[in-house]
């Protein structure tokens, strides 16, 4: 499996396992709700730890650009709410800096 993939399958895991808990304490929704949360933040944890870098530091902090877009695409797809310019703005950014920790080469 390809990097993308496991970091794509860790923002499913974490945003969906920590929407969740946010529908539980934010919205009214059952307790039951953070039984898949869990499940998901497991989801999260486990593909995190299939991207291929030989230091986790590394890998979480450019898991963070793939987060930020992931959570804008969760904020358009699921909440309704289209990201606005400095939302893409940001993101493209995020992405620009997890480029640079992924890509470029080492000593």
């Amino acid at each position: 499996m390809t990097t993308l993939f496991w970091y794509a399958l860790a923002a499913i895991g974490e945003i969906g396992g920590c929407f969740c808990f946010w529908a539980w304490l934010k919205l009214g929704r059952s307790p039951l709700w953070t039984i898949p949360g869990a499940v998901a933040l497991i989801l999260f944890a486990m593909a995190l730890t299939r991207i291929e870098s030989p230091f986790a530091g590394r890998a979480y902090a450019a898991y963070g650009g793939i987060y930020i877009l992931s959570s804008l695409g969760w904020l358009w797809c699921v909440e309704k709410v289209p990201p606005d310019r400095w939302d893409l703005l940001g993101s493209a950014l995020c992405l620009l800096g997890a480029a640079v920790i992924v890509l470029m080469p080492r000593a």
